[in-house]
Formats: C-alpha cells, structure tokens, sequence
C-alpha cells in the first residue's frame, strides 16, 4: 500500500511530542533524588564523623610551624598534642594536651565556624575563636585573654621555630595576652585591630652564664599599619625597640645592652643577638 509523502512532512501535535519526551523524566526522577539523597548523607556522615587526624594532616601539607600529633576523636570534638617544629632542627611539644570543639556559626551575617580550644596545662579557662568568611578575607576574633589569666608556655616551645630560636636556647616562661584581637585577611593583606601582648618571663639561655637574664615584654597594637613595640620588664640584659608592619613585611629597629657591672658576663651574648656598635647590639628586621 502506497504512503502518501505529504503525511510523512506533517508534524506530530505539540502534546504528543511533550507527552512522550516528558515520560522519561518522569520514570527517572526518583532515581535522580534517590541517588542524590544518598551521596548528601554520605557527605553528611562524613562530615559529622571527620576525625580529628585530618586536621593534623591537613597541618602538615600546609607545612605549618605548628603540628598536631597523637591527634583523637573527631574534627568537631577532639584533641592532640601541639608542636612547634622547623624541618628536621627538631621540634618542641605543649606540655599537656590540646582539645578543641569546633561548630558551624553565622557570624556578622557570614558563614564561619566557632573554635574553644581547652589546655589544662596553660589555659584556666577555654579560649574562644570565631572564624568566618564573606568569601573576599577570612576574619578571626578572639576572646579575650587578660594579662591575670593568660596562655602560659614555656619558652623553650620556641626552640621548635628554628633560627635564631634553636640557637638561643631559651628557658622560662611565655604569657599571652590579648583584648579585642580581630585579625583579617585578604588578598591585599593583612587588617588587625585591638592588641596582642607576649611576656617572656624568667628568661635564660645557654649561651650565658647569667641565669636568669631578664623578662620582656613584646606588644602588637592594630591600626592601619600595626605597630611592635619591645620593652625590658626587669633584668641584666636590657632591650629595647620599635617596629611596624606595613606592605606585607615587618619593619623592626632594636638595641641590646648590658645593665650596669654586667658587661663583660654579657658581652658574647650580645655579639650574637645583633651587629655590635660599642657597648649596643643594633637589632634590625625588614
């Protein structure tokens, strides 16, 4: 039987065509959200029970000074053990554990994270961090920590750092004190408001005989271009100095002198520290 051409050029009726190229997508569908429920609980139950080793791990391949050992439980409710640590010049570990419960938070109508770190070895109280991210700078603020209550380390957890840490040697005790810290960082750099203050309390080193040399204070107040700022508390090693940050580098001018009658029980400490101009010793960073 012959077909006449001209039923062969007719289109079919609009329905019909959407019928038949709908009814697969039908049929498909509870394939679709099923498979795709699936993957977000797997994402989901990965996520709730990360452990807390990746967070060391991810430590490591950033080549961070600081690394987390013996790490256990979960990223969201764990601990470890801090180190400061430089290549193979060794390292140098918090005497006591680090633990930490880390929380999804909104935080100034951005998505970021909320941190308390515990260490019953050098907090007396958790010390809280809010991270968060309008995805241009990532913005850190800290609970305060007041110079009655600080973190307490002991010096010798700079030895981990490298030069000129491992050479000194240094013995005593570290306070950390901070109070409206708010840290953020972009592509243009680095904005920090509020203070940052580290006392070094007690301090010694192999290098003399003098034991201890002194205690000192170093301070960070924020403004467009942070200023440092190096002071001597009390002891036979006097320093001194003034600094910025400014453009991405650290901008620091010191000296280093000798109390009177501890001359000569310093001098070969303070032909180390710094270029020696008479009785000082010119410290200069940047």
């Amino acid at each position: 039987m012959a077909v006449n051409p001209l039923l062969l050029r007719t289109p079919l009726p609009t329905s019909l065509v959407r019928a038949n190229s709908v009814r697969p997508l039908h049929n498909r569908a509870p394939w679709v959200w099923a498979v795709s429920g699936i993957t977000l609980g797997l994402l989901a139950g990965v996520l709730v029970f990360a452990p807390a080793r990746w967070l060391a791990a991810g430590l490591h391949w950033m080549g961070s000074p600081m690394q987390l050992h013996n790490a256990q439980g979960t990223l969201w409710n764990g601990s470890g053990q801090l180190t400061f640590q430089s290549g193979a010049q060794g390292s140098t570990a918090l005497p006591g554990q680090l633990e930490w419960t880390l929380r999804p938070a909104w935080i100034h109508q951005h998505p970021g994270l909320r941190v308390q770190w515990r260490a019953d070895c050098c907090l007396s109280q958790p010390w809280v961090w809010r991270i968060s991210t309008d995805l241009q700078a990532v913005q850190l603020q800290t609970d305060d920590l007041p110079s009655s209550q600080p973190l307490r380390m002991p010096a010798s957890m700079l030895t981990g750092l490298g030069t000129p840490w491992n050479t000194l040697q240094a013995q005593g005790r570290l306070e950390l004190s901070t109070r409206a810290l708010d840290i953020r960082a972009s592509t243009e750099g680095l904005q920090l408001q509020g203070a940052l203050q580290l006392d070094a309390v007690g301090v010694s080193t192999s290098l003399s005989t003098l034991k201890p040399l002194g205690s000192y204070r170093f301070a960070l107040q924020g403004a467009a271009n942070p200023v440092l700022s190096l002071s001597t508390l009390e002891g036979a090693l006097q320093l001194r100095g003034n600094g910025v940050i400014q453009n991405r580098r650290v901008v620091f001018d010191g000296e280093a002198t000798a109390a009177e009658g501890r001359e000569d029980a310093l001098s070969n400490l303070l032909n180390i520290i710094g270029q020696r101009q008479g009785a000082r010793s010119l410290i200069h960073l940047g």
